[in-house]
Order: structure tokens, then C-alpha cells, then sequence
């Protein structure tokens, strides 16, 4: 009877143990299931924000698009704008230059025709009175030297114009005065020689100009003439006249010293680069230039 009785309690007991470990599994799943409805809830409520906000996004972009490349490339940018009205301007610019250069090349040439410069010579020697001449009655005590110190032109000028064979005046003679100041222009790259009467051309010569473009490049003056000139060379004296003396019948030197325009004993080298350094001419052309222009006539020489 008493073995019995322990195996009903040994039943019991393993009944009830099981019967606890059945409730404490139960209390257990209840706890752990509220934490994964949570963990559900928030993951199904985590993953419809986000479609709204998706929806909301693509809502937006639908009502602003976002710029694509495309449409950058379509807009205006004020720099290239700018850039684009720069370059127009530079482009104009340069047309306008262009255009004037032309001009002024064209009023050139037309000022340097042969026929026209003829034209302007002719009238120099006219006793008609222009815009570069005056009248002058002789007044007593006047002399020709006296009237072409006070106009800036030269005696031989005054006769020239005048027809006069020597060099006597008398009061009450009406006489022409040239009063347009002259100068000169040498282009070395041509060696031309062109005389100007108050920037008008009236002549145009050939010149020989300096060996290798030595001659000097600037603005002269003529500051002494003389007739038949001394070519004090390196180690001689060649008087006027010298089958030696390079500089023909006449000189007119320049403030830089040792340069200036004067007269040849080969006339072949005219429209070369032939001298030193100086201008030359033919000697019945130099003899014509330098009964002209006075002391003090301004001399450009370019390249």
C-alpha cells in the first residue's frame, strides 16, 4: 500500500511539473507577442511613412521638376551673355578699326596719285593766292632774305614763285609768300621721299637709304644746308666736285649729326640701300628739294 502510494505521488508531482512549465511557456508567449506586435506595428507603420513621404516627393517633383543637364544647357547664363556681348563688341570693334585703316589707307593713295600731286606742285609755283599763300606788297627796307626768315620759307622759293632773276626788290612789288609750312616723310621699307605743304603731299621721290636699314628711324629737323659740300670723310677731305665726294651738290644735315639728305655720285643706288646711314637723291632733285624747304623742316623717317 505504501509502495503504491509513491508512485501516485511520484505521477502527480510530474503531472503538475509539466503543467507549470506548460503556463510558464504560455506567460512567456504572452509577454514575447505584444513586443513583436510592436515591432511589426512600427515596421508596417516605418514602411508607410516612407511611401508617403516617396509619394509626397515624387508628388513634388512632378508639380517642380528638378533641372536636368539639358535645360541647364537651354537656360541663359548672364556670364555667357556677357561673354557673348563682349566678344560682339571686340568683333565690332575690330571691324570699325579695320574700316578706318582702310579709309585712311585709301585717303593715302589717293593723296599720293601721281596726277594729283602734280596738280598740288603746279599750283605751288602759281601766282594764284590759296590758302597756304598771302599776298605781300614790298614795304622799304624789306629784303627777300628778310620776308622768308619771317614766313619760314626760303629766298630761292620766293623768286621761283615770283619769276623773279635776281634777288632785288622794290617797294609797292606785290609779291607771292608760300606761309604753309613743309615737311618731309622717308619710308625706308619703299625709299620714297614725300614733301608735304601742312600735311598735304605735293611730291614724292626715289631715295637711297641706309645699308642693312641703318638709317636712323624718328623725327629730325634740318638744321644747316650748304651748296657744294665738303665730305669730311675718315682720313680725307674730299672738296665739292671730287669724283669721291658721296655727297653730290648738295647737303642738308639733320640735328642728329653726321645724317641728312644730300645729293650722289651714283645714281644708280636711288631706290636702294645703298649709303651710311643718309638720304640720298638724284643731285637735280636734291638741288629742287633744298631750294624749298628752309632750316627747321621737320624730317619722319619710318620703316
Amino acid at each position: 500500500m505504501k509502495k503504491h502510494s509513491f508512485f501516485i505521488f511520484l505521477a502527480s508531482g510530474m503531472f503538475l511539473t509539466s503543467v507549470m512549465a506548460f503556463a510558464s511557456e504560455a506567460d512567456v508567449k504572452e509577454a514575447t507577442d505584444p513586443t513583436s506586435a510592436v515591432m511589426e506595428t512600427s515596421k508596417n507603420l516605418s514602411t508607410e511613412a516612407r511611401s508617403k513621404a516617396n509619394s509626397e516627393i515624387v508628388g513634388e517633383s512632378k508639380a517642380a521638376p528638378i533641372a536636368t543637364v539639358s535645360g541647364v544647357e537651354k537656360a541663359e547664363s548672364p556670364v555667357s551673355t556677357a561673354k557673348a556681348e563682349t566678344d560682339s563688341s571686340k568683333a565690332s570693334s575690330l571691324i570699325s578699326s579695320t574700316k578706318k585703316a582702310a579709309e585712311v589707307q585709301e585717303k593715302t593713295e589717293n593723296a599720293l596719285n601721281s596726277a594729283e600731286m602734280q596738280k598740288r606742285w603746279k599750283a605751288l609755283f602759281s601766282k594764284d593766292i590759296a590758302a597756304d599763300s598771302i599776298s605781300y606788297t614790298v614795304k622799304p627796307g624789306d629784303s627777300l632774305y628778310v620776308l622768308a626768315r619771317k614766313n619760314h620759307t626760303t629766298v630761292d622759293f620766293i623768286k621761283k614763285i615770283n619769276g623773279l632773276k635776281g634777288d632785288n626788290i622794290y617797294p609797292k612789288m606785290k609779291l607771292k609768300i608760300h606761309t604753309a609750312p613743309f615737311s618731309i616723310l622717308v619710308d625706308k621699307s619703299k625709299n620714297t621721299l614725300v614733301l608735304y605743304s601742312k600735311d598735304v603731299p605735293v611730291k614724292k621721290y626715289s631715295v637711297a637709304t641706309g645699308k642693312k636699314n641703318c638709317t636712323p628711324v624718328g623725327e629730325f629737323k634740318i638744321a644747316d644746308k650748304l651748296v657744294h659740300p665738303t665730305w669730311f670723310k675718315t682720313g680725307a677731305i674730299l672738296p665739292p666736285g671730287s669724283p669721291e665726294n658721296a655727297l653730290g651738290t648738295r647737303w642738308m644735315g639733320f640735328d642728329k649729326p653726321a645724317y641728312g639728305i644730300h645729293g650722289t655720285i651714283e645714281p644708280k643706288s636711288i631706290g636702294t640701300q645703298a649709303s651710311e646711314g643718309c638720304i640720298r637723291m638724284l643731285n637735280e632733285e636734291v638741288e629742287e628739294l633744298y631750294s624749298i624747304v628752309p632750316v627747321g623742316t621737320k624730317v619722319t623717317i619710318q620703316d
